[in-house]
Order: C-alpha cells, then structure tokens, then sequence
C-alpha cells in the first residue's frame, strides 16, 4: 500500500489505521479488497473528507491519497510529507504527530 498525503491548514484530526487492504480513517471503515489490478476508483465515489483524488491498484500496490489537515506552524514533514509505503497493519504514524 502506498499512501500519498495533501497537507492542507484546516481544523480537525485525521486517525488512520490499516488491516490489509482496509483503511480506517477517523473511525470510518473502507475496504479496498475487491478493487482490482489496473482498476480505479473515482474519488468521488468514496465518501470521504480524507480520501481524495482516485483510489487504484497497480503492479498489485492499493494507493491512497489522503488530506492531512494540518495548523499553520506545521512542521515540515507535515507540510511536505512522503508518501507512507507498505506500512504495518495497526495505527498509522502520520507526520507532524498525528496518528
């Protein structure tokens, strides 16, 4: 799994955890197991605040993209973040502290 970040100043927290190909966010279950190699899913049809852009499996890989609310005095890895590659099943470390 391949999580990109968009950091963004706004209120609020963002929680993820991962078991597999399902992604907890905020408390909210989404299970990607069944999207399948070179598939895409639109953005927009996840709802979601946090997942943005399209979800897509490719050479066998779920990838992710996430806004990462942040504060105004971020610390850098928050505001220029890198991706977050195969992590473990379990609580997701996020930049800037969050997780």
């Amino acid at each position: 799994m391949r999580i990109n970040l968009i950091p963004q100043v706004r209120e609020g927290a963002l929680q993820v955890s991962k078991k597999g190909d399902v992604l907890t966010v905020n408390g909210r279950r989404y299970d990607f197991g069944q999207l399948p190699e070179g598939a895409v899913l639109p953005g927009n049809a996840v709802d979601s605040e946090h997942i943005i852009g399209n979800v897509t499996r490719t050479g066998g890989q779920l990838q992710v993209t996430l806004l990462l609310p942040i504060a105004w005095d971020a610390p850098h890895e928050a505001c220029f973040p890198e991706p977050i590659i195969d992590p473990p099943d379990g609580p997701i470390a996020l930049p800037g502290g969050a997780a």
